[in-house]
């Protein structure tokens, strides 16, 4: 108990220490008189939980404080609806925007979707990724520069040394899990005062354990999908019923729609992906090009990521008709011609990523399929989990059922790039534990920041500073020394 209490002490520490570095730099009141969100004509009518979140977010962006939220939603609960009202208000407060991907994929995807609702705005909207070059990338970079540019799109290019923004208000990061403490804070140091922060997932994450991921992270949840989106078939399949899935998967196709078939996870050995998992998955792919021809693309991590991106491109933009993937598909990636998911190996996912694969389809109005394809002899957690998956599409309910059924220390394990994941604390012990870790870590820095030199100067400091070292969480040191 004692080390994992260290353990939960020292991450709490961690991300206190971010929030207070946040709170103490001086950040600006905005407040947009509503002329560019009246002239959004959105096709459809907010949700009760989009339009608390967008009044919760307005509430904070109004105060000089910057905002630190977690706009957590389901699988197609309208986040970005949510994130554009925020940089609306932004832009009318003078200032600009910026919204991170942690793909280019997904940024452009952003961009689009962006840009067609901006449309009635007037708003300058650009897109800013690694493949910009030249000319193109020296006309965002004077955009930015001068203000033109008011709300920008794109992936960690947007936070290099050499971009510059005239004045930006409000930093958006899509999947924040997907980015490290230093790379939002490089993000939120563009601003001449701290920037507001909206960070978003897509990752239901159980109540109990935000606490551990997010500290004291304000969180608008977005618990209700919007009206008129179908319920998703999902059926569990044998392996052995192989023959049968191919077969439907090519009446599919020939229908004219898409579909995904997502191979076995990619098992790691010592950090190495499984070349056999690899293998099995390129066999697949043969298989169903054999039969498929050039309508079959293939996705997986080992792939060079302009190759990667070239095939989901493809997919996207309906010239390839199948999507073969190993690694899970990227979340956010929108194509809603693909109503069909095939799950190969599906007990060897989490139930998370059950949902998550499962919520790229069910996009556009056509009814949605999802297969699980289970092997033979299942663990009783893995029988329980795909009758989960069949019961419901509640992606909150998925996740504290998925706590229940694994324990929070693989959950936790997927952690911020760059943040180590909790080695000793274990769920029961989080649960009982961390309350007061986070008490204390929050007794500890307010009574340091009254000390001479302040920032965890004191004895008791210092010794905090070594905890945070030994588990691996010394992110909170190196903010103290970079500000």
């Amino acid at each position: 108990d004692r080390l994992a209490y260290d353990e939960l002490l020292a991450n709490s520490l961690a991300l206190l220490l971010v929030k207070a570095e946040g709170r103490r730099r001086r950040g600006q009141a905005l407040a947009g008189d509503g002329a560019l969100r009246a002239k959004l004509q959105l096709p459809f009518a907010l949700t009760g939980a989009q339009t608390r979140s967008i009044s919760e977010i307005a509430g904070d962006l109004a105060q000089e404080a910057p905002m630190l939220r977690l706009l957590q939603g389901d699988v197609g609960a309208g986040k970005t609806v949510v994130a554009l009202n925020a940089m609306l208000i932004a832009v009318e407060a003078g200032k600009q925007a910026a919204l991170l991907a942690p793909t280019e994929i997904l940024a452009r995807q952003h961009f689009e979707t962006l840009r067609t609702m901006l449309r009635p705005t007037g708003v300058e909207i650009a897109l800013l990724t690694g493949r910009a070059k030249g000319r193109e990338r020296e006309s965002i970079l004077m955009g930015l520069m001068d203000g033109s540019i008011q709300l920008l799109v794109g992936t960690h290019a947007i936070f290099q040394d050499t971009v510059n923004y005239r004045d930006l208000g409000l930093v958006v990061i899509d999947e924040q899990h997907r980015f490290g403490v230093a790379q939002r804070l490089a993000l939120a140091g563009k601003g001449r005062r701290a920037p507001h922060t909206l960070a978003m997932t897509a990752t239901p994450i159980p109540r109990s354990l935000t606490l551990a991921q997010y500290g004291e992270m304000d969180v608008s949840r977005l618990d209700e999908l919007p009206p008129g989106r179908q319920a998703i078939d999902t059926r569990v399949v044998p392996q052995e019923r192989m023959d049968e899935v191919v077969a439907g998967v090519e009446r599919h196709l020939a229908s004219g729609q898409q579909a995904y078939w997502v191979c076995p996870m990619v098992r790691e050995i010592d950090g190495v992906p499984d070349l056999a998992d690899i293998a099995a998955a390129e066999a697949r792919y043969a298989a169903l090009k054999e039969r498929f021809g050039g309508a079959v693309v293939l996705v997986h991590g080992q792939l060079r990521p302009e190759v990667k991106d070239a095939a989901m491109e493809r997919f996207a933009s309906g010239k390839a008709r199948l999507l073969v993937a190993t690694t899970v598909i990227e979340v956010g990636v929108d194509v809603p011609a693909a109503t069909l998911m095939v799950i190969e190996q599906a007990e060897r996912f989490g139930l998370a990523q059950l949902h998550q694969l499962r919520g790229r389809v069910g996009r556009g109005a056509e009814k949605s399929t999802c297969l699980l394809l289970r092997g033979g002899a299942l663990s009783e957690t893995a029988r329980a989990r795909l009758a989960l998956m069949r019961e419901t599409q509640d992606g909150f309910r998925i996740a504290e059922e998925d706590l229940e059924l694994r324990g929070g220390g693989e959950l936790l394990g997927t952690r911020q790039s760059g943040e180590a994941a909790f080695r000793i604390a274990n769920l029961e012990q989080m649960q009982r534990l961390l309350p007061t870790a986070h008490a204390d870590a929050r007794l500890l820095i307010e009574r340091d920041d009254g000390a001479p030199g302040g920032g965890l100067a004191s004895p008791r400091g210092e010794a905090a500073r070594l905890l945070l070292y030994l588990f691996e969480r010394d992110w909170g040191v190196q903010l103290l020394r970079g500000g």
